[in-house]
């Protein structure tokens, strides 16, 4: 085999590694994190610093029985769960980790992230549809509603950096910051797609598909064992996703001085996880009438303006 094939499927399996392993640590980061933040004890008891927790937890999943409702739909109920896996990490594909480090270079990479995370909504709509349980198909349907709803201003948020970059390619995109990151022209863009994000992610405040004071756990309520870990690791495979992303699109990529590529995008991906898992412990859930109102009459008005100033200016410098 040449030397191209061999380093690019070190890309591909490096890539695809890091983003399950960061996802299973996350579970663990998130719970020292949200303990420091609170003032309580994290996970601190099973190994150093409770590291082996991630350990304890994956055979807990693997060990629970794997229980199917007999009046669910057995195919779909089964299938539902490995579609947000396969879509997630579909997603990283596109995401250029360094000048060298990516599984794959699209000329409309931007639109094949925004094509994935759209098929991560099926898996929670048929997950709830094949639970044939109210609590998880209302959970479904407010999923519809809200990642419909969001994907609209989160699509057209990005297209400023489109316009500014001349490209719906990642790497371009990010080669274009060079004079200086998008986050500083593209503030409104930013905020906009950030919380977008946090929607499509179903991460706290905007967790109203599964609130559990509420829906009992929405959308999975039926599910045990693997099935549930699918769902689960999607939800911080997604968290990823979207920071590594805004990192991409809006901090520059791997650019930075200094240091090594590969550590300024860890560093600034990183930074962005952080701030997802502090509005879980900072900010409460809004209603999912003041939730669906915010997205159609604040944020898409925002996005919208902030595409049309955006055009106007650089039809002006143009």
């Amino acid at each position: 085999m040449s030397t191209t094939i061999w380093i690019s499927l070190a890309n591909i399996f490096g890539v695809l590694v890091a983003a399950v392993l960061l996802a299973a640590l996350l579970t663990w980061g998130e719970r020292r994190l949200l303990g420091f933040w609170q003032d309580r004890p994290g996970p601190n008891r099973v190994g150093p610093f409770g590291l082996f927790q991630v350990v304890a937890d994956m055979i807990k999943l693997f060990f629970k029985e794997d229980f199917i409702p007999r009046f669910a739909d057995r195919p779909v109920f089964i299938l539902a769960p490995t579609i947000v896996m396969a879509s997630m990490l579909l997603g990283f594909a596109v995401i250029p980790v360094a000048p060298m480090v990516g599984v794959i270079d699209l000329n409309v990479g931007l639109l094949f992230f925004l094509a994935m995370s759209s098929m991560a909504v099926y898996s929670v709509i048929l997950g709830a549809y094949a639970s044939n349980n109210k609590y998880a198909l209302l959970g479904g349907l407010r999923a519809a509603a809200q990642t419909v709803s969001y994907e609209v201003f989160m699509g057209l948020s990005l297209m400023g950096v489109v316009m500014m970059a001349g490209s719906f390619n990642l790497r371009e995109i990010v080669l274009a910051q060079q004079g200086g990151w998008f986050i500083l022209p593209q503030a409104i863009g930013f905020l906009v797609f950030f919380i977008a994000g946090i929607a499509e992610s179903h991460r706290l405040p905007f967790d109203l598909p599964e609130a559990e004071h509420e829906l009992t756990a929405g959308f999975h309520t039926e599910y045990s064992s693997m099935k549930f870990g699918m769902f689960f690791v999607g939800e911080y495979l997604s968290v990823i996703l979207i920071s590594a992303l805004i990192t991409t699109l809006f901090l520059g990529g791997w650019l930075g001085p200094w240091l090594p590529p590969m550590v300024w995008f860890f560093l600034k991906t990183g930074f962005l996880v952080m701030i997802f898992v502090l509005l879980r412990a900072a900010i409460p859930r809004p209603r999912y009438d003041q939730l669906m109102q915010f997205g159609w009459k604040i944020m898409l008005p925002l996005a919208l303006a902030n595409l049309l100033a955006t055009g106007g200016v650089l039809l002006w410098l143009g």
